[in-house]
């Protein structure tokens, strides 16, 4: 029996975790869990899988949950998600969250000793060599969950060095637009996912494929592979989810429908593989899959992420900051789709460079980069309106 820490037990992510827990009980217990703001999902999640500690975003919503379940000790805020990823009786910590906010309770869960199945992306873009040293330094099982990157490390399984890796993109729903075609899309375009169904931050940056730009930077450190050797392929059925090209020329490619159980499931259960009774892929029906090369000009978003993985130091958590505070803008309708690439673009030429040698450093770069983002954006609805 595997016990768990579940950080964002009630987005997309979780919500798949805990599927797999409930089809595999003889195997995995949740130990921990964590929410923001959907209580109401949270209490039936609580009440299903009864942990001995949770946590929640506000001392309110703490204190109203501790009283409909007395026998969880709850807690809240930052501390409270540090507090879930180092749960003592864990045995792994699985990083569901979206967003900077991931990063703090991913160094909690490895300074403790855990193993973690990583999802939130933004620690490896913003603290990853923070991060990576101390998985070294301290010897934990440190996981990816994001579908690229544990195809990247099935296909690594066993085998010599890489030449280069293969990162796959959909393309998503704005594949083969023009650069002045995308000026006048809308959110409601932007939140329809061809492949996937994921929460609305993530499925924007799918559309901006800044998800990608920040999937190159997050392959590097997982990999410490040289970003100039990770391509980008668009591959608009998803089933190929990422590969990787040996000395020898053989490639090797990790296949399967897009549904995020399957690297989830890895991630909990390797070495091994869960058994699955889904539909499994059939080339034979599927007939046909198509490749071909981005356009980082016209999607400026992954230019930009190309731009910061080679600068390195602290441009990817400016990018990623700037990022984050751009998405929240358009989702908001403060700003156009096309904005965001514009914001990004503004944040990292302001940006002078800086040493990032703890994670208080990455915090405060974070608030400074947000703050300026905010007011560009602000000037830019002003204009707008």
């Amino acid at each position: 029996m595997k016990n768990i820490a579940l950080l964002g037990a009630t987005g997309s992510i979780g919500t798949q975790v805990l599927d797999v827990v409930r089809g595999n009980p003889e195997q995995y217990r949740i130990q921990a869990m964590t929410a923001g703001w959907n209580m109401e999902l949270f209490a039936r999640q609580l009440k299903e899988f009864r942990p001995a500690f949770a946590a929640v975003a506000s001392e309110n919503a703490a204190i109203t949950m501790a009283e409909l379940f007395p026998d969880i000790q709850f807690s809240w805020g930052m501390e409270g998600l540090c507090a879930a990823a180092s749960a003592e009786d864990a045995q792994m910590t699985i990083n569901g969250l979206m967003g900077m906010i991931g990063l703090q309770p991913t160094m909690a869960a490895v300074e403790a000793g855990k193993d973690v199945a990583l999802a939130n992306k933004e620690t490896l873009v913003t603290g990853g060599e923070i991060v990576m040293d101390a998985v070294k330094r301290i010897g934990v099982r440190f996981m990816p969950v994001d579908s690229e990157h544990s195809a990247i490390f099935q296909c690594l399984q066993n085998q010599n060095p890489p030449e280069r890796l293969i990162l796959t993109a959909s393309g998503g729903p704005f594949r083969g637009y023009t650069k002045e075609q995308l000026k006048t899309v809308t959110k409601t375009q932007a939140m329809k996912h061809p492949n996937w169904s994921m929460g609305a931050k993530i499925t924007v940056d799918s559309a901006t494929m800044m998800n990608k730009g920040l999937e190159i930077i997050e392959a590097k450190w997982l990999f410490d592979m040289d970003p100039q050797k990770i391509d980008v392929v668009i591959h608009p059925e998803s089933i190929l989810h990422s590969a990787v090209v040996f000395p020898d020329g053989s490639v090797i490619g990790q296949m399967g429908w897009p549904d995020m159980k399957i690297p989830i499931s890895y991630a909990m259960s390797y070495p091994d593989r869960l058994m699955r009774t889904e539909k499994k892929l059939d080339l034979a029906v599927l007939g046909c899959l198509h490749f071909e090369k981005p356009d980082p000009e016209t999607f400026r978003c992954l230019g930009l992420a190309l731009e910061a993985v080679v600068a390195g130091g602290s441009y990817p958590a400016v990018l990623n900051a700037a990022n984050e505070e751009a998405v929240a803008a358009f989702l908001r309708d403060e700003i156009s789709y096309v904005q965001i690439g514009e914001l990004v673009e503004a944040a990292l030429q302001k940006h002078d460079g800086a040493a990032l040698r703890t994670i208080d450093d990455i915090l405060g770069l974070e608030k400074v980069t947000r703050a300026k983002v905010r007011s560009i954006a602000l000037q830019k609805a002003k204009g707008k309106s």
